[in-house]
């Protein structure tokens, strides 16, 4: 028997309506909120929040020293077409090199680390 249920993923920012309007534009959904917290409200009922985070460092990837503290997989169908729309949007690649592989990671503009999966 859980104990709990997962509500939401939340993530540390400097701008939280900035971070929300890309993941809108790369997942769809809603922004509501304000300059202190953020929901965006996803197709299919999930959300993700955003809040501010005064002092705010990126986490690093790869880097054993600096801890990525967690990374969203994003699905995808087309990798080449979703990595296009993430890039002009403002996402930076992290490891993008190998083209053979089901996956490729990204920066958000905030510095969190994702990754577009056509898994």
């Amino acid at each position: 028997m859980a104990l709990a249920e997962l509500g939401v993923v939340v993530l540390d920012c400097p701008d939280p309506r900035a971070l929300a309007a890309f993941y809108a534009e790369v997942l769809g959904g809603t922004v509501k909120g304000d300059e202190h917290w953020v929901d965006l409200e996803v197709p299919g009922g999930r959300s993700l929040a955003f809040q501010a985070a005064p002092g705010y460092v990126p986490p690093g990837w790869p880097a054993p020293e600096h801890s990525q503290q967690f990374h969203l997989d994003l699905t995808v169908e087309d990798l080449d077409t979703a990595e296009k729309g993430v890039l002009a949007l403002g996402a930076r690649p992290l490891d993008t090199e190998d083209r053979s592989r089901g996956w490729r990671v990204y920066a958000d503009p905030a510095g969190h680390p994702f990754c577009l999966c056509a898994c």
